[in-house]
């Protein structure tokens, strides 16, 4: 299956962050365009017209063996999902997510079209 492998989400994009609203902003603009490169240079490629869903399989592999909320990490990655969207030149609307959790140490996150 097509996917990408994006760094761990910065921990100024939880939700439980409640930093400055220029900070989270940066962060935003950052991975968003990290995202965005790595999903070009995976070469991905979707339909661009008309509006069926782009089913992902999102895997969770935190960077250490910290307990997070399985929320706050889905939350975390709207800015991830924000840059892969514009490179693939879709509305990010049409993605429908399966979410999995992994215990497996990595400090990733893997986005898979299926």
């Amino acid at each position: 299956m097509p996917g990408v492998i994006l760094p761990w989400p910065p921990k100024e994009l939880s939700p439980n962050a409640r930093l400055h609203w220029s900070k989270v902003a940066k962060a935003k603009k950052s991975y968003r365009q990290i995202s965005w490169a790595l999903a070009l240079e995976a070469k991905i490629k979707v339909s661009t017209t008309g509006e069926e869903p782009i089913f992902l399989r999102v895997s969770f592999f935190p960077p250490d063996r910290r307990h997070r909320d399985d929320d706050n990490m889905i939350a975390s990655m709207k800015a991830g999902l924000d840059g892969l969207a514009d490179a693939l030149k879709v509305n990010d609307r049409r993605f429908k997510c399966t979410w999995e959790f992994s215990t497996e140490i990595k400090g990733q996150v893997k986005v898979e079209l299926l």
